[in-house]
């Protein structure tokens, strides 16, 4: 099937993908504004409250791997269904939690379901084309900018209300998925995956482009605000907000009008383009707009570069590739620390201008090798 096939059948594709990826940007983007509500239930100090965001990520960072070795005993829908079950009991756990310690570990079991339901959905839609992946991973950002909101709105009677409403978003997930299925993911997809020799090497390769697009976004996420507020710049937070939303809105654009590009060249452009944007952030006068740009840049990446692995390798295989993004989100700002605590704050546009720089040489690189012979 190609991109453009079928467009009537291009709502019901997306349904699954649609409410799972939203059910995820909320609790992905829920456990920062329920900080206070986890310190006034359990009673844990400002120190201790950020172990369960780091666990519930740990969690979501160790099941891209066991994903990928559950694809190759059973299908698609029922790691789905199976990792929504675990995402709503884990988020129920959290909400019904009698202590800080079952708090956690509940957390953690939500990021295990959280990982499964996102490594196979993103390899299943992947293996749809460019279109299918970013219109999806573009829902999911909408969910993180809702949930804040969730918290406020239903966060007065203590944890129960936001966390209980991601669960019923999972089972409503549920049906959906029950009611209009789970993409498959064929063993060989792509115009071209059966002419390119697939390698330890070329899978290594794209493992790293992804660890450095998620370091890159990390970093973005981390280090925006302080490097503004140390250049003196206001509106800073409303500044990060804005590459969160560029990040989106380049989703839906790309979902709407890449489908006829080839992904590799979404991502070489992408590239190309945030290191510029990295570059002009080291002005003043331009940093903030540079930085709103960035996440422009950046939102067709991880999208178009799933797809583009799922042209040249298995699309069973994406789960094992995602593995090396949650360690690029977690060495590669902690990189920019070091970086920023032994060179100043200018570290922070440079790196980012570097790691751009990286991807872009990689993603030419490959697809040298990866056109069809």
């Amino acid at each position: 099937m190609t991109e453009l096939s079928a467009p009537p059948r291009l709502l019901p594709l997306l349904a699954v993908g649609v409410a799972a990826f939203f059910t995820l940007g909320l609790i992905q983007a829920m456990y920062g504004p329920a900080f206070p509500m986890f310190q006034a239930r359990f009673g844990v100090d400002t120190g201790a409250v950020g172990l369960i965001a780091s666990v519930h990520f740990l969690g979501s960072s160790l099941a891209p791997f066991l994903v990928g070795l559950a694809l190759r005993q059973v299908s698609a829908r029922r790691v789905v269904v199976a990792s929504l079950l675990i995402l709503a009991a884990g988020v129920s756990g959290v909400a019904l939690a009698p202590s800080w310690g079952l708090a956690v570990t509940a957390a953690f079991v939500g990021g295990l379901g959280l990982g499964g339901v996102s490594a196979c959905l993103n390899a299943a839609y992947a293996a749809q084309g460019t279109r299918p992946v970013n219109l999806v991973n573009a829902v999911f950002g909408i969910g993180s900018m809702v949930s804040p909101l969730l918290v406020v709105s239903l966060g007065e009677g203590g944890l129960g209300g936001p966390f209980l409403a991601v669960a019923l978003s999972a089972a409503l997930t549920l049906l959906v998925a029950r009611i209009w299925g789970v993409p498959g993911i064929p063993a060989v997809t792509g115009a071209g995956a059966g002419e390119v020799t697939i390698t330890p090497r070329l899978m290594l390769v794209f493992a790293v482009m992804i660890g450095v697009y998620v370091g890159l976004e990390a970093g973005y996420g981390a280090w925006t605000v302080r490097y503004l507020d140390s250049r003196g710049l206001p509106g800073a937070a409303l500044v990060l907000s804005g590459f969160w939303g560029g990040i989106t809105l380049s989703r839906v654009l790309t979902g709407m009008f890449g489908a006829r590009v080839h992904p590799a060249w979404l991502v070489i452009g992408s590239a190309a383009f945030v290191t510029v944007c990295a570059l002009s952030a080291l002005i003043p006068l331009l940093a903030p707009g540079a930085s709103v740009l960035a996440g422009l840049a950046l939102g067709p990446v991880f999208g178009s570069m799933l797809a583009w692995a799922s042209r040249v390798m298995p699309a069973r295989q994406v789960p094992f590739l995602l593995t090396a993004g949650s360690a690029g989100g977690v060495l590669l700002p902690f990189l920019m620390g070091q970086g920023v605590a032994a060179f100043g704050p200018l570290a922070v546009p440079l790196t980012l201008a570097t790691l751009g720089s990286v991807l872009l040489v990689l993603s030419m690189l490959t697809l040298r090798h990866t056109r069809p012979t």
